[in-house]
């Protein structure tokens, strides 16, 4: 059996078609459509019209290539911009309408969760005891964890996008108080989370997300193209001199740089200050480059769980109002 997941992000709609047996999502076709709503929305701005149909436009055409490489229709799910939106559920009914595919948004603790769960089925159990980092466009994710699903998360409004707006909107490259205003806000809001990481004691840190991933390929990591079985990883001291060099450039000289792409190049600043200051509150000196993440997590649940627990956050997807995020949960993981 195939199965496909979808991921509509703050710069692009990502789809995942794998293999689903013997327990494990062999990804068999990628592909992605650019959508970039990060530079047309600021956050808890409404998402424009314009916007939605080439949202709408992106998940039909997503929805017909699963269909082309036998895979059942997407397990669709939407991020921090269309989460913290205040058309959310015109978004979401608009898209599903106008492609069939029951479009939902995750909220950020559930993200971290199957998150979590794809980086430690990827990590393996002598990973040990796990902690988590993962910086997306709007929200920023850190989970720990000693078993399959995490033992706490939190999701922070700590995106790389969104802290973009919030501070480099005016300037490029911004000035470096700005910069030292960003870092003081980072600290204040991860304080508490980072102190109980360093009382847990993780054996192992892991990173994921694209942002993580072209910091990491900045700071000397093996290129994408060497494939996802080579090892990578995230020095703190060599981020700390990324941030002081990215700093100094504008964007469009960032994407000049080794990882740094052209959609990402402004938010690589705020995702790299982010990174940096959140390794050095906890006190991790290196961090491992995590090639699964969210969508392997939504697969690897589906096949392990089946498909009813997906129902109910599709569910309460269309019944709740936008959540607020939240600087601490303790996860209530399911029976398993």
């Amino acid at each position: 059996m195939r199965m496909s997941v979808l991921d509509v992000g703050s710069n692009a709609v990502r789809l995942v078609v794998a293999d689903a047996q013997d327990g494990v999502p062999l990804p068999v076709h990628t592909a992605k459509w650019r959508l970039r709503l990060s530079e047309q929305v600021k956050p808890g701005e409404p998402i424009p019209g314009e916007a939605i149909e080439k949202m709408a436009d992106a998940v039909a055409a997503a929805n017909r290539t699963a269909a082309r490489w036998g895979a059942t229709s997407p397990l669709a799910f939407a991020t921090a911009m269309v989460r913290n939106a205040p058309n959310r559920r015109e978004v979401l009914r608009t898209v599903t309408s106008h492609t069939g595919v029951p479009l939902c948004t995750l909220p950020g603790e559930v993200e971290a969760e199957l998150t979590f769960l794809g980086a430690r089925r990827w990590m393996g159990w002598r990973a040990g005891p796990l902690a988590l980092m993962d910086i997306g466009g709007g929200s920023f994710e850190v989970a720990f964890g000693r078993g399959r699903l995490p033992d706490f998360v939190a999701c922070l409004p700590l995106g790389a996008g969104r802290l973009t707006h919030e501070f480099f909107a005016d300037q490029d490259p911004p000035p470096p108080e700005r910069v030292r205003e960003l870092r003081r806000k980072v600290r204040h809001q991860l304080r508490d989370v980072a102190a109980r990481i360093r009382w847990e004691g993780p054996r192992t840190a892991v990173v994921t997300s694209r942002t993580f991933q072209q910091l990491a390929r900045l700071c000397g990591a093996p290129p994408g193209r060497q494939g996802p079985f080579v090892a990578r990883t995230l020095e703190c001291a060599a981020l700390g001199e990324a941030v002081t060099r990215l700093a100094e450039l504008p964007a469009a000289e960032r994407a000049e740089l080794p990882g740094i792409s052209a959609p990402r190049a402004a938010q690589s600043l705020a995702g790299a200050v982010v990174g940096h200051t959140a390794m050095k509150l906890i006190g991790l000196k290196t961090v491992t480059v995590c090639p699964w993440a969210i969508r392997e997590g939504v697969l690897l649940r589906h096949m392990e769980d089946g498909a009813s627990w997906w129902a109910e956050v599709s569910r309460l997807s269309e019944e709740s109002a936008p959540p607020e995020p939240v600087p601490l949960r303790v996860a209530t993981s399911p029976t398993h």
